[in-house]
């Protein structure tokens, strides 16, 4: 039986990227591609526990504000679908990119939040969920560093893709159209003092900063297969 026929693909090329853009090491992101269904399977396990997890969050808000809501379980949604449409052979530029964005903004973020407010999540979840929320998520941002491969983050992509996550910003923390605001429960209120400020505005700093990150990594990466090409003498 052809393991690689039945669960993905021989990998896609790799342009010559710097380290920083393309921190895995080719024989890792050559892995994700040639099991790339079993990705997607723990991708969509992912999702499913993450809208589990957001259940008392969809009971409280309307359900114009819903797509709000599942952060995390939205990224890993978008890189399955992502990587499901290139195993298939239909890649999406606009999904890479949506994918991109999520999975190093939310990745992140939490791992953030959870460090910051700490005593409560661990009070609340226990070192285990504890544990398995901080490694689940530094694992999103790990599979999004195999994208470059599979799009190299075109101008209008980046558009999409900034423009959907500015937008959540604003309905997560800034301007609920709706009811309240959709960010992540926190086991604090969002008035609580903290540090110099209140848990709101440490959780909001840190996804306004995770916005912006995403978005310089897949420009640079944009400029630098650019730079790639044109040295190559190949249409850019």
């Amino acid at each position: 039986m052809d393991i690689v026929g039945a669960l993905g693909r021989d990998p896609p090329d790799r342009e010559s990227l710097p380290r920083w853009l393309a921190p895995l090491p080719e024989a890792l992101e050559d892995v994700a591609f040639r099991f790339v269904w079993v990705i997607v399977a723990i991708n969509l396990l992912g999702t499913a526990f993450g809208f589990w997890y957001y259940r008392f969050q969809f009971r409280e808000l309307p359900v114009e504000m819903w797509p709000f809501i599942p952060d995390s379980p939205g990224a890993t949604l978008l890189i399955a679908l992502a990587l499901a449409a290139w195993g298939l052979g239909r890649s999406s530029d606009t999904l890479a990119t949506l994918a991109f964005f999520g999975n190093v903004k939310l990745g992140l973020w939490t791992p953030y939040v959870l460090v910051a407010f700490s005593p409560a999540f661990l009070a609340n979840s226990g070192p285990a969920m504890y544990a398995f929320l901080f490694v689940s998520h530094l694992g999103m941002v790990v599979q999004a560093f195999v994208l470059h491969r599979i799009t190299d983050f075109p101008l209008k992509a980046v558009a999409v893709a900034t423009a959907w996550y500015t937008v959540d910003l604003l309905m997560d923390y800034f301007v609920p159209v709706l009811g309240e605001v959709t960010h992540t429960s926190i086991p604090y209120p969002d008035a609580e003092p903290w540090f110099t400020t209140t848990v709101l505005q440490v959780a909001a700093a840190g996804a306004v900063v995770l916005t912006v990150i995403p978005l310089f990594w897949a420009l640079a990466t944009r400029i630098a297969t650019l730079r790639l090409r044109i040295g190559r003498g190949d249409d850019a």
